[in-house]
């Protein structure tokens, strides 16, 4: 896949990239909860550092479970990855102590409003000065950011084109932050089957919210994605995902949320930005916002699938001209 880390344009794009709906439909400030991975400290050194940044009282739950309470942004869970899905197993809290070196510490606050997010940026500043790693690290480091970005509403017209614009930018937001090559060999975050991009551009402009659900189902009914909609759409619509995933269903909390999960998490990286990466998902909603520029995507990856032949990195190339044009260097509003 063409590499656009280096392309002026990716950064200048998403710069100042803000919601263009930044309220839902009954008024309220839309709201992110954010999940970050990392190594390099113990769940106890992460903890006080968010408390001397943040402010808040330490609460330990369990071995590797703690709590920051009453911080400027509301309580924050700090564990590591395993030991919060089953507290006080005892056999289980010794494996971890084991294998600390390989079990990310994860942060996970409550979902926060959007301005919250550069106090958060700030955070992770302080735990790179102080030792944490991302996925650069080590091989085998499978480490993750996670977005849960709270919906306008949960109607097709304001979930459907957000799916349709991710699904047809997905390539060119791969390419323009490339994957650590740990994530390359671990089972996290694949991209959108080609079937599903595929009836986003052929026939998503007039999907309801029961037409996206089936399709998803059908041919995408795993959490290992991207933009993972299972909990938004359990949320809309229970019955019908629980019924499609059976005895997966069990993994998919309801939650009136887009699950934006990216790839690997960089919080090592000197010029890594928790801020720039949600000016990417914002960049998403942007493209969904304009009915015009969907259109062109749409027909632009249908004339790219018919083609005969095709070179790598022709798409991203047409992804790229189309923002550009749509944006030029300066973000909108």
């Amino acid at each position: 896949m063409e590499d656009l880390k280096t392309h002026a344009s990716v950064r200048e794009m998403t710069r100042e990239m803000s919601l263009p709906d930044p309220m839902d439909r009954e008024g309220k400030p839309r709201r992110v909860g954010v999940e970050i991975e990392l190594g390099g400290l113990s769940e106890q050194a992460v903890a006080e550092i968010v408390r001397a940044h943040l402010g808040g009282e330490i609460e330990r739950r369990a071995a590797h479970v703690l709590l920051v309470r009453q911080t400027r942004l509301g309580d924050l869970q700090i564990y590591l990855d395993t030991a919060y899905k089953e507290p006080g197993n005892a056999a289980l809290e010794q494996a971890l102590e084991l294998g600390r070196g390989l079990i990310p510490v994860e942060i996970v606050t409550e979902p926060v409003e959007i301005a919250a997010l550069e106090p958060l940026d700030a955070l992770v500043d302080r735990l790179r000065e102080d030792g944490a790693k991302g996925t650069e690290d080590q091989l085998f480091n499978g480490y993750g950011v996670h977005f849960n970005v709270s919906a306008v509403s949960l109607s097709a017209g304001d979930i459907v084109p957000v799916v349709r614009a991710f699904a047809l930018l997905e390539d060119w937001l791969r390419a323009a932050l490339p994957i650590d090559i740990t994530r390359r060999l671990l089972p996290f975050v694949s991209p959108y089957p080609r079937a599903f991009v595929d009836a986003v551009a052929r026939e998503g402009a007039d999907w309801t919210l029961e037409d996206l659900t089936r399709h998803y189902l059908e041919k995408t009914p795993t959490r290992n994605r991207a933009l993972d909609l299972l909990p938004l759409l359990r949320e809309a619509d229970e019955a019908q995902v629980v019924e499609a995933l059976g005895k997966d269903a069990e993994s998919v909390n309801a939650r009136p949320a887009f699950h934006y999960r990216l790839p690997d998490s960089r919080i090592g990286e000197p010029d890594w930005s928790l801020l720039r990466e949600w000016r990417r998902w914002c960049l998403v909603e942007q493209v969904a916002s304009r009915p015009e520029l969907l259109t062109h995507l749409s027909e632009a990856w249908i004339d790219y699938r018919d083609a005969l032949t095709t070179l790598p990195g022709d798409w991203i190339r047409t992804v790229d001209e189309a923002l550009s044009r749509a944006f030029g260097t300066e973000a909108p509003a």
